[in-house]
């Protein structure tokens, strides 16, 4: 019942994307259908969640093998993403990207929209190699497309590194797979004794680190994530960092498991580059001027978060520390869940920012709190719960990680100091993001507009349907953890192989009222300074010494966050374009700042243009002719000849 219900799903939202692609066919349809299926896919993942225990497993026997789709407790729990997310973005685009607006995009982008969700759903229901690979290309070629749903020089060239990126991490994939079949014999996703004391699992876990690395966003394996997020609609950007990132975190988590036993080293790597991508995802961040490409970054920062998790629970199952391991788990996974959530309504509330001004550079907005409240109050929402502070759903995993630092260090073990770091490395993304999101909410929503963005107003109804139910998910989180903590529990039962429900919620148990307690305070606070506090005559605002104030006297972003990126420069290495020096009679000037990627700009683009002097070097011997080619041909044999009677 639950693979019918969820292949129904895979089916339906597949099919969602081709309904009203002709002319003058009701382009609402395949908003229904799609968020039937989202509907259906929630309800079978939530049935196999609630039953747990064996997996439910459906074998096609064909000619050259067996196809297998699988759920089990650890596929359902990242089916649910997938649904919520590519539901609610299948609501949002019809205020968003609506056919009146975009005539020549819109049955594209509903098209392989669709075709991504589906892609996900068979990728994490796959139960053999093959299956798992096919989903795995649905959802790369459809992102290719969605990305460059514009067409315009930015989308294309933000499309093309994201297929080209894709494809690097499926070679990868393919070796992995071959390997895993070299060792056990089988190209099904179960687990397999041999597959533990193979000589090959060091190569098959560094492909998938690779591989896997580079569709989550790893850094330095980030590449196309900055670019694509920036340039997508903002409801593909929301899927693209909600969920396909998560395929990534899905597949490595899927082979840790059929590995069942994980070396030290593997937890050490993953805890590192967990550190390394979460603190320079959020140092990049603040440097940003671009809102979207701001929140790329901080999705390089959550997957940070999550490769930590993932990292100290590898570590305590590597040294026989059955607490740490349930804590890192628990914490790694329950984060897949908030950083979906958070993210998604984060890309919506900016979306609705750049669908009603038409510009996502943050120095040029302002004011629009008032205009658009609710997309202000979405986005502070996700905000406050991406920073990890309570009572939001963010801080309930970062928790979780953070006592397993601690009990690291307390009871002594093994990796007592390098788990530690734990705590330190969250408290400093936590900082920094604080900053950062300071930094976006104050200079796009508060103050008065910094330039001409016309009459803004709120979201669509659709688009607020969207957003409130991700803001009351990532409140009902932070107020009641147990309940996710369950839930939790049973995918990081696979990893850990014994039960860990009763360990997570009692380190949660303590969240629930000190959350409900923030929160009387806060509605308490707000009640009484509208009662005690009389209302004030309007005056003007001393101005300084300034007689007319305007628009560019506030902060700006950058201004704002010049100390923190002076501090980080030596990883930042901005980019400044210096003023000239003034005359007598000075022309109107402009200063700016830009930080380039430290892997795409600053390693990779230039290796490749350098290698332009190769290429014509290469046109010399290249000359076209069949006997010149011979002439090579025998050259080099004769060569090989004398070399091989030496």
């Amino acid at each position: 019942m639950i693979l019918g219900l969820l292949a129904i799903s895979c089916l339906t939202v597949a099919v969602s994307g081709v309904v009203g692609l002709p002319r003058g066919a009701p382009s609402h349809l395949s908003t229904v259908i799609h968020l039937a299926g989202c509907l259906t896919g929630i309800f079978g993942a939530a049935l196999s969640l609630i039953e747990g225990g064996a997996a439910a497993r459906y074998t096609w026997h064909i000619p050259s093998g067996t196809i297998a789709l699988t759920v089990d407790p650890l596929a359902a729990f990242f089916l649910f993403p997938v649904f919520v997310i590519g539901g609610l973005g299948a609501l949002y685009g019809e205020g968003y990207w609506s056919e009146a607006e975009h005539h020549n995009t819109a049955r594209k982008l509903r098209c392989f929209y669709g075709a991504l969700t589906a892609g996900l759903v068979l990728a994490m229901i796959a139960g053999d190699a093959w299956s798992f690979l096919v989903g795995w290309e649905i959802v790369g070629v459809s992102g290719f497309f969605l990305v460059t749903t514009e067409q315009e020089p930015e989308a294309l060239r933000a499309g093309w590194i994201y297929l080209i990126s894709t494809h690097a991490a499926t070679l990868a994939l393919f070796a992995m797979f071959g390997l895993l079949h070299n060792a056990t014999g089988t190209w099904q996703l179960t687990r397999s004794s041999a597959l533990a004391h193979s000589h090959l699992v060091a190569l098959i876990f560094i492909l998938a680190l690779v591989g896997f690395g580079i569709k989550a966003g790893v850094m330095p394996l980030h590449i196309w994530l900055p670019e694509a997020h920036a340039a997508a609609p903002s409801h593909v950007s929301a899927i693209l960092s909600g969920v396909v990132l998560k395929l990534g975190i899905y597949g490595f988590v899927r082979v840790l498991w059929l590995v069942g036993a994980y070396p030290v080293w593997l937890g050490t790597a993953l805890f590192i580059l967990g550190i390394v991508s979460g603190v320079l995802g959020v140092i990049f961040a603040l440097a940003q001027h671009d809102l979207k490409r701001l929140l790329a970054y901080h999705s390089i920062e959550n997957i940070g978060i999550i490769l930590i998790g993932l990292g100290i629970g590898t570590l305590g199952q590597a040294t026989g520390h059955h607490a740490l391991a349930v804590l890192g788990f628990a914490g790694g996974l329950l984060h897949v869940w908030n950083h979906a959530t958070f993210k998604a309504l984060l890309f919506y509330a900016a979306g609705a920012v750049v669908h009603t001004t038409g510009t996502r550079h943050i120095d040029a907005l302002g004011g629009l709190l008032r205009p658009m409240r609710v997309t202000g109050i979405a986005f502070l929402v996700g905000a406050v719960a991406i920073c990890g502070l309570p009572p939001l759903n963010g801080f309930v995993s970062e928790w979780l990680l953070y006592l397993a630092g601690f009990q690291a260090l307390l009871n002594g073990t093994s990796v007592a100091l390098l788990v530690g770091l734990a705590a330190p490395a969250l408290a400093l993304i936590g900082a920094l993001a604080v900053a950062c999101f300071v930094k976006a909410f104050s200079v796009v929503f508060l103050g008065t507009s910094r330039s001409d963005i016309g009459n803004p107003h709120d979201a669509t109804l659709s688009m607020q349907a969207a957003m409130v139910p991700l803001g009351i998910i990532c409140v009902f989180i932070g107020l009641w953890p147990a309940g996710a903590a369950a839930v939790t529990s049973r995918a990081a039962n696979m990893l850990t192989g014994e039960t860990s429900g009763a360990a997570v919620a009692s380190a949660l148990a303590p969240l629930t009222p000190i959350a409900s307690l923030l929160i009387l305070v806060i509605v308490a606070t707000a009640l009484l300074i509208k009662i005690l506090i009389p209302k004030r005559r309007t005056v003007p605002t001393w101005d300084c010494g300034y007689a007319q104030p305007t628009a560019r006297m506030q902060y700006t972003s950058s201004s704002f966050a010049q100390p923190l990126v002076r501090l980080f420069s030596w990883v930042l290495l901005p980019v400044t374009g210096a003023a000239r020096p003034l005359s007598i009679f000075p022309s109107p000037q402009k200063f700016h700042t830009h930080v380039p990627d430290p892997v795409l700009d600053r390693l990779l683009l230039p290796g490749i243009r350098r290698t332009k002097h190769f290429m014509r070097i290469a046109r010399i011997i290249q000359v076209g002719h069949v006997q010149a080619y011979l002439v090579y041909i025998v050259v080099t044999l004769m060569i090989l000849l004398a070399w091989s009677s030496m």
